[in-house]
């Protein structure tokens, strides 16, 4: 079995919302990468990631922290949020997610 263990982002931070509402969010960690890495030191191998920044407006907001968590850690990272066109599924893509 694999288990793939979330980060969500919202304003630049790892959250968790209440019941899906963006407006009711609990912070887990300041930084998404080093709650990112808190996985991979638990042991993950996958991790999903979800901008929810991105979900909202149409537009990756956070990728530059997708970027950070492929490229600081050894985990497999799947990405949801904001992915609405070719361009940006190639930047993630090749960033290695």
């Amino acid at each position: 079995m694999i288990l793939f263990p979330a980060v969500d982002i919202q304003n630049g931070k790892a959250v968790r919302l209440k019941q899906g509402r963006a407006h009711e969010s609990t912070t887990f960690a300041e930084s998404p990468v080093d709650a990112a890495k808190a996985w991979e030191d638990a042991g993950a191998r996958w991790l999903h990631v979800v901008d929810l920044d991105g979900a909202r407006s149409g537009v990756p907001e956070n990728i530059a922290i997708v970027e950070r968590i492929v490229r600081e850690t050894s985990l497999s990272v799947e990405i949801g949020g904001g992915i609405r066109s070719l361009e940006t599924l190639k930047r993630l893509a090749d960033a290695g997610a």
